[in-house]
């Protein structure tokens, strides 16, 4: 009897044990699916480097940036960008601003907030340093262009306009407006 009585409290042990240690069942966690049309999300990256060469092998542009964002749809976007850039004749451009933006399969780069280019103007033998808070560069048609306010500083000159537009291919230098110049001995 004695025998039945602990079978049967083992048996009732089992049952209780079970229900305890199951405990509370917890709902599955709910997915994320990414639909088809979303298959693309972008990337970003911080400290990154974005290279773009031409036909003949050689970068046309460099891009470095503390952040780079892509979004497929609309192009690329930097946070403390420097660039550099060639133009047709194999001269050298460099830049750096606070913000840029390069849109999808155009070459061309919107830069914004401090900028600051320099380079050899067109038909000229020296440096020159564009200064201005928005500038587009054209990397495929080797054109810099900007409506805002832009100075223009090489040795002994410094010029001041409003708007600006350099086609680098045929070394032809326009400042659009309300222009003024100073020669520093």
């Amino acid at each position: 009897m004695i025998f039945r009585v602990l079978v049967a409290l083992l048996f009732i042990g089992i049952i209780a044990a079970s229900f305890w240690l199951g405990g509370d069942q917890r709902e599955p966690t709910p997915t994320t699916t990414v639909e088809p049309s979303n298959a693309d999300l972008g990337y970003s990256a911080l400290s990154a480097v974005l290279v773009e060469t031409g036909t003949d092998g050689l970068p046309m542009y460099t891009i470095n940036a503390e952040v780079i964002r892509q979004h497929p749809s609309d192009g690329v976007e930097f946070e403390q960008v420097q660039m550099s850039f060639r133009d047709a004749n194999g001269q050298t451009w460099k830049g750096r601003a606070d913000r840029g933006e390069l849109t999808t399969d155009t070459g061309k780069v919107d830069l914004a907030g401090n900028v600051h280019i320099n380079g050899l103007l067109p038909g000229s033998a020296q440096l020159a340093d564009l200064e201005t808070e928005k500038l587009s560069v054209d990397t495929h048609e080797n054109i810099i262009n900007t409506s805002e306010p832009v100075s223009v500083t090489s040795p002994g000159r410094q010029l001041t306009s409003k708007g600006l537009m350099a086609a680098l291919k045929e070394h032809h230098l326009v400042l659009e407006s309300n222009v003024r110049g100073r020669l520093i001995p």
